[in-house]
Order: C-alpha cells, then structure tokens, then sequence
C-alpha cells in the first residue's frame, strides 16, 4: 500500500479540530489527501469556547507538509453541510471522501436528560450526518452521471458508545447509533 495512496484526493472531516476527528484529518493529509478541516469550536457539551481547534489542525497538517484549510460552518443545519461541500469544491474542485466525526456529548441519564439536549445530540450526530452526507453524495452522482466516474468514499465514525452500555451515555448511543443505520441505509 502506497503511503500517499490519497494523492490528488479531497477530504473532509467534521468535527476535526480535537480528538479522533483530528486524527482522521491528520492521517489523510499524511496519506497525500486535502483536508477541509471543519469544526466549529465549541467544547465536546457544545458550549461555546472562542477557541479555534480547526486553525489548529491545519497547521499542524500543513507543519507536517500536508494541505488543508479550516472551515466552521455549522454542519448541524443543511444550509451548513451544503456550505462546507461547496467550499471544498470552490478551493480544489472535487471531493473524494467525507468523514462525518462532529459530535456532542450530553452526559445524563434519561430520567434528567432535557428536551432540549436531546434535540441537540440529534441535531448535531443525525441531521449534521444527513446534512454533509447528502450534497456530497449527489455531486459524486451527477459526476458519475457526466462521465467523470467518482470516487466518493462516505465515513461515519462511531466510538464504543454506540454499541456498548456505559451509564450517563444514552443519548451517545442513540446519536452514534442513528448514525450507524443511516450509513448501512444509504445506498438504498
């Protein structure tokens, strides 16, 4: 296998600026992919924070002698996954993987979990998936459609939660979960 096996690919990556979203980022620049580092920056609870953790990704990829740009638009809305698709075909002109990594956590049991931070996890895991999910997906078709054959690569990341019970994580699990189904659904 050729360590720059990604050559002339584009990726994005949500929620890349921390954790395993940043290693997804960071290992496709490495393998020779363009990485459009998307987060928005808030803390793993979704509180706002004023840092800039995509900033931070993309110079670590671009010290690493890879190329990547930030990008924070909210994937959580379909206006934003539309947003961050098209940016990364407004600054390289394709897009040949997504990895949809952005989450958040609302570590309560069910009895105190609120309405209003239930919304939120399915927002951000479920509609944030569909959101990037979908106009990536119909650009690779309409590329197939024209003849330009495609390369589109879809991603979901799931950590354990999603399938073991840990207390305090039902809303993880059902999130990650949700998102599980609509990636083994998609091709449907």
């Amino acid at each position: 296998m050729s360590e720059r096996m990604l050559d002339g690919r584009v990726a994005i990556v949500t929620g890349a600026g921390r954790g395993i979203g940043r290693a997804e980022a960071t290992r496709l620049a490495a393998y020779g992919a363009r990485v459009v580092v998307n987060d928005v920056g808030v803390a793993t609870d979704g509180a706002e924070t004023g840092e800039t953790p995509a900033d931070e990704a993309v110079a670590e990829i671009g010290n690493a002698g890879g190329e990547a740009i930030a990008d924070v638009h909210d994937i959580s809305t379909p206006d934003g996954g539309e947003a961050l698709v098209q940016t990364a075909l407004d600054t390289w002109g394709r897009l040949d993987v997504v990895v949809n990594n952005a989450g958040i956590g609302r570590p309560h049991m069910v009895f105190n979990l609120e309405d209003a931070e239930w919304a939120d996890v399915l927002r951000v895991h479920l509609t944030g998936t569909f959101s990037v999910s979908r106009p990536a997906c119909r650009w690779w078709r309409a590329e197939h459609k024209a003849g330009r054959g495609g390369y589109g690569r879809l991603v979901n990341t799931l950590d354990g939660a999603a399938a073991v019970r840990r207390r305090g994580s039902v809303e993880l699990r059902r999130g990650q979960g949700g998102c599980g189904r609509v990636h083994r659904r998609g091709g449907d």
